[in-house]
């Protein structure tokens, strides 16, 4: 290779040769990165919609739970209810007092 621009174009070509296959390797090296990191976030979301769904059915199991069992018995009840109408009677009966005194 005597002729300066033969041995140029030789230089240029191998040149361009060199970094085509390192830009391509680069490339199929970031392609693969980006691969597997979205299939690790795929992988993420999934774990995560799987946790939420447990998580729910549990607390609805909880909660179904809780609604079959009443909360106090119905002694309870009838007691609450007696009390409340003694309060009731009560009050009426100072409000009496209080507009005899007033009118």
């Amino acid at each position: 290779m005597k002729n300066p621009v033969v041995r140029a174009f030789f230089v240029g070509k191998a040149v361009a040769d060199v970094l085509r296959e390192r830009l391509e390797s680069a490339l199929t090296d970031i392609a693969g990165e980006v691969g597997k990191v979205w299939a690790e976030l795929q992988e993420g979301w999934q774990t995560f919609a799987q946790e939420v769904m447990t998580r729910a059915e549990a607390e609805a199991s909880v909660a179904a739970q809780e609604r079959v069992s009443p909360p106090f018995q119905a002694e309870d009840l009838q007691a609450t209810l007696d009390d409340l109408r003694a309060e009731v009677a009560q009050l009426r009966s100072e409000l009496q007092k209080y507009r005899s005194r007033n009118a």
